[in-house]
């Protein structure tokens, strides 16, 4: 692992440019239609098989824009260590957006639980929740790369809080509670010493 993420919270090497990064206040769909799932997205393989498995719901929740044939969904399966299976299965891409994206920018698969009165991230692969944050090496980090390829969230005059900020929940799902207090702590700690080298720069 890279040396430059010192400090690990619950199996994750913390990527300090989360605290720093600009981003987009709040994701809205109705401005980018969902742009950041236009390229497909990847799903482990545990979450690809409970996708499958409830394929004839997810049909339902489907619009007209939508390939509903479950076979086409997703592309075959590549190793990848960041995954809990080691195993990453991206989506298909149709009508020039993922397969689960329905024609007002919305996930399917958010949609459904809503629907069903589930929590709203029950069915949604780990990777889609995360946005613009990325496990990449062990790391929580920042997905530059998608990001980049955006027209909305990569529009500098948009980004007017941290991706921290803007993915407080996100990241709270993903470390739990205790472990985001840990976060908390080391981000004060961080922008703590940020500060105080520029002061000792400025002397």
């Amino acid at each position: 692992m890279q040396n430059k993420f010192e400090k690990m919270i619950n199996g994750f090497y913390i990527d300090p440019q989360i605290f720093t990064t600009k981003f987009v206040k709040a994701c809205d769909a109705c401005i980018c239609s969902g742009e950041c799932c236009y390229y497909g997205v990847y799903t482990d393989k545990k979450e690809y098989e409970k996708i499958i498995s409830m394929k004839d719901r997810i049909i339902k929740s489907m619009d007209d824009s939508q390939l509903k044939d479950p076979s086409a969904w997703f592309e075959e399966p590549e190793t990848d260590p960041d995954f809990e299976s080691g195993i990453a299965v991206g989506t298909e891409v149709y009508n020039g957006k993922c397969v689960f994206l329905d024609k007002q920018g919305f996930c399917t698969l958010q949609k459904m639980a809503i629907e069903d009165g589930e929590f709203k991230w029950k069915y949604k692969p780990l990777y889609c929740i995360l946005f613009p944050l990325v496990i990449f090496e062990g790391a929580l980090t920042v997905d530059d790369e998608h990001i980049d390829r955006m027209h909305y969230c990569s529009v500098n005059k948009n980004q007017t809080v941290t991706i921290f900020e803007h993915s407080r929940d996100e990241i709270r799902y993903l470390l739990g509670e205790k472990g985001f207090e840990e976060l908390i702590q080391y981000r004060e700690e961080y922008l703590n010493s940020i500060k105080e080298e520029k002061i000792a720069i400025q002397k």
